[in-house]
């Protein structure tokens, strides 16, 4: 299961053309797979999201990219953080998963959420819904996949998906791990105690107990062994070997997408820095040590500023690693 989880959410770098761009990407996937990461993740959208960048920034297809990392890594888990339900049929999400598993040798992990970003399924043709709608989906979509994962052949006639009998061969290699993403109390952890091995929550600090609390309710009334399900908090982050170097950083990714560090109002930039991890080593580690000691069990990590720079990966891979112990 998923401890120390390292997301690559972007895929514009300074200076790098479209082809070396898978390049970079495997560049820090290898540094992940030798530096204590267990599992690599990648997004799973077609435009990029707002704060990291315009629509019309790089965007490589997830599933294509992890099947060309398997071959880039050795002993880390591949996946998505985490694949939105509303763009694949689930019988075809589940032979995607399970091509991911042979081609990585048993390493295939499925992280899957019921889809949000309104603009993407607008713009692209996706039927977006209502909230009730994907999280029906969402539901019927899990009942179909973790049979065909598991070997098995479900047959459903749902309101959103039907399958008779559904054949995936051959069956993955492993037992794929299922992680499903969001932190909503009511419909999300309860699928989490339902289905899943794994929740990765993105609340913030302050609300990991509560939802952690939420979630074992939803695993009492359901009859779940609450010790079977590993928590991770997914934190942005930006670490250098210094604290004023993880400065520079943040403020050149952030000047590239409009936002000026140096003549913002002070208030401003405060909360906008109060919403990464950030510093050297020392400072990076003592703001994941504070986390974790809220409960979850780990982290999922995303450097979107200064991954693509060599040896990030591999410093914030060390540092996580002392902290989890």
């Amino acid at each position: 299961m998923t401890r120390l989880g390292y997301q690559i959410p972007n895929f514009n770098y300074p200076d790098v053309a479209p082809a070396a761009l898978f390049d970079t990407v495997a560049a820090q996937a290898a540094e992940a797979d030798r530096s204590g990461f267990d599992t690599v993740l990648l997004m799973d959208h077609f435009y990029q999201l707002p704060m990291l960048g315009d629509p019309d920034a790089n965007m490589l297809e997830c599933y294509t990219t992890l099947g060309a990392l398997a071959r880039e890594t050795t002993t880390v888990r591949l996946g998505a953080l985490v694949t939105g339900n509303t763009y694949r049929n689930p019988p075809t999400l589940a032979k995607i998963i399970t091509a991911l598993d042979v081609v990585s040798g048993g390493r295939a992990q499925l992280g899957i959420g019921a889809g949000w970003f309104e603009l993407e399924h607008d713009s692209l043709g996706f039927e977006f819904g209502t909230f009730t709608d994907r999280f029906e989906k969402l539901e019927e979509a899990l009942q179909i996949i973790l049979p065909m994962l598991r070997d098995e052949r479900p047959t459903l006639a749902g309101k959103h998906y039907t399958v008779n009998k559904a054949i995936n061969q051959p069956a993955p290699l492993s037992r794929v791990p299922i992680m499903i993403g969001g932190a909503g109390e009511k419909k999300t952890l309860r699928l989490v105690a339902q289905y899943a091995d794994e929740s990765n929550l993105t609340s913030p600090a302050e609300e990991i107990p509560r939802k952690l609390d939420a979630l074992a309710g939803h695993c009492e009334r359901l009859g779940r062994d609450r010790s079977e399900i590993t928590v991770t908090q997914h934190v942005n982050v930006c670490i250098a070997e210094t604290h004023d170097d993880a400065y520079e950083d943040m403020a050149r990714f952030l000047g590239a997408r409009g936002l000026d560090l140096s003549t913002m109002e002070p208030e401003l930039r405060d909360q906008i820095l109060a919403m990464v991890i950030w510093g050297d080593p020392d400072e990076v580690g003592e703001r994941l040590s504070s986390n974790l000691a809220l409960g979850v069990d780990g982290f999922t990590c995303s450097l979107p500023g200064n991954g693509f720079i060599p040896g990030r990966v591999e410093l914030l891979g060390r540092t996580a690693t002392k902290v989890l112990g």
